[in-house]
């Protein structure tokens, strides 16, 4: 379902035409593991964002997150700390008046209301229509539109599931730690062991029906780990770049959407 009732609308804010761009990320996968990224993910808040009027997170902002209260854990938990300073740091955004909007990813959708509101955010539903700059943009994380690959479709529907997620953080904090990292193993090595094949890619399909659905022809996520342009029959469709600054080669950029249109930028 498309959520257009409460629509990002940059001209129902009295945006002028040199008013402030747009920034879009996603995919980050942060982790304590991936020290360069995060300090270019900690530059990009710090320096890069101040030109924004807001930045969009669309998923997969940390490698994976099993709930809010990890934000309580002891001053000796590693992670624990990881996730106080990041948040602390996304907090700095609306400190300095820019907009935090955060959409779940497949990793990340347990990002709870404690989450939300320590890091400054407002949560988006997936998919999310905004209208800036004169033209309507549907935003999504991008594994919805995957739709080839049923195994995961079914996982996506339990997961996201509000009675599912309930039972699942009532699970002892170290049992859903160790659920979670066996998860993100068994994603890495499918990854590695395949490759990207093409059922683990968007279809057509179900990009053509979300265009007709929220009535755009321009459409930015994630999710599939392919940055570029795509031009489809019924609009274009911006995928962000993945961020692996700790690889070789280092991956990495933002989209900004300004009176001039949609560009990829990098780090």
């Amino acid at each position: 379902m498309i959520d257009t009732s409460t629509s990002f609308d940059r001209e129902a804010a009295g945006a002028a035409k040199d008013a402030r761009p747009l920034f879009f990320i996603g995919d980050l996968h942060l982790s304590e593991a991936i020290p360069k990224t995060v300090a270019a993910f900690e530059h990009f808040i710090e320096v890069t964002a101040s030109d924004a009027d807001s930045v969009f997170i669309l998923g997969d902002l940390f490698e994976f997150w099993i709930g809010d209260d990890i934000l309580d854990g002891p001053l000796t938990d590693a992670r624990a700390n990881f996730a106080r300073r990041m948040t602390r740091l996304m907090h700095t955004l609306s400190e300095r008046g820019i907009g935090l909007y955060v959409m779940h990813g497949n990793r990340d959708f347990l990002l709870g209301k404690r989450f939300m509101k320590d890091a400054g955010a407002m949560p988006l539903p997936d998919p999310f229509v905004i209208t800036a700059f004169g033209k309507r943009i549907v935003l999504a994380h991008g594994d919805g539109l995957c739709t080839a690959d049923h195994a995961y479709q079914r996982f996506r529907a339990v997961a996201r599931n509000a009675l599912a997620q309930r039972l699942f953080l009532a699970l002892p904090f170290q049992t859903r730690l160790g659920i979670g990292q066996r998860m993100r193993t068994k994603s890495e090595g499918a990854r590695v062991s395949t490759g990207v094949k093409a059922k683990y890619d968007v279809t057509k399909k179900a990009v053509a029906e979300l265009f007709i659905n929220s009535r755009t022809n321009t459409l930015i996520h994630g999710h599939t780990h392919r940055p570029a342009m795509h031009r489809e029959v019924a609009g274009v469709r911006w995928v962000l770049p993945d961020w692996e600054l700790d690889a070789d080669p280092p991956r990495g950029g933002y989209l900004r959407v300004d009176e001039e249109g949609v560009r990829p930028l990098p780090l």
